[in-house]
């Protein structure tokens, strides 16, 4: 089965990068690990931690999102609402509120959840965010908890991966057969004369 180690990068968009910057590397203390760009067009990373990272594109004509209650319903297209960030402590989650409502950010009360705490904010994208601290006692991830009251027949089948569910792979590709192209600051990274040299 193939193991997961976290989020590779979550990626956003934004009009203004340096506002961007100055929101997650500077207000929330997330290092800015990467940065490919040319005239027109800019793809930074920040780390969350040591897995997971959140990209941004710079785009010409981007605008703030409208600003949306994370979690309420709407009608539509639609394909995000919102992404949560965990925190080590309890502490970690009240620093982060102090800070944020400091920096003038909108921030909502302690949210208790059952599993988790937290808090709710938007990025200066539009972006909502969440914040959370995993309560002690209580993990989901070891002890799965469902609590909805009319589950469908597919989750009544529990919290593990049924693997019989889709079309099984006929031919893997062998290692001969496999190629990576270069992608978008691949010649950043890779060694490579310039110049024909």
């Amino acid at each position: 089965m193939i193991k997961f180690n976290g989020v590779n990068h979550l990626a956003m968009a934004t009009g203004d990068m340096d506002k961007t910057i100055l929101f997650w590397r500077d207000l929330l203390g997330m290092r800015l690990v990467a940065g490919l760009g040319q005239p027109g067009y800019r793809h930074y990373f920040f780390e969350i931690s040591e897995n997971d990272l959140i990209a941004f594109f710079e785009w010409t004509g981007v605008k703030a999102v409208e600003e949306k209650v994370h979690g309420q319903p709407v009608k539509g297209p639609f394909i995000f609402d919102h992404v949560s960030f965990g925190v080590e402590t309890e502490d970690n989650l009240w620093e982060l509120k102090d800070k944020l409502s400091a920096a003038g950010f909108e921030v909502s009360d302690v949210i208790d959840h059952g599993f988790i705490h937290s808090i709710y904010a938007y990025d200066p994208n539009g972006i909502p965010i969440e914040f959370s601290y995993n309560k002690e006692g209580v993990d989901i991830r070891r002890n799965p908890a469902m609590r909805d009251t009319k589950p469908s027949a597919i989750t009544l089948e529990g919290s593990e991966p049924q693997s019989d569910k889709w079309q099984k792979v006929e031919r893997p590709t062998p290692r001969e057969e496999r190629r990576v192209y270069p992608g978008a600051g691949s010649e950043l990274f890779h060694e490579k004369k310039r110049g024909g040299k």
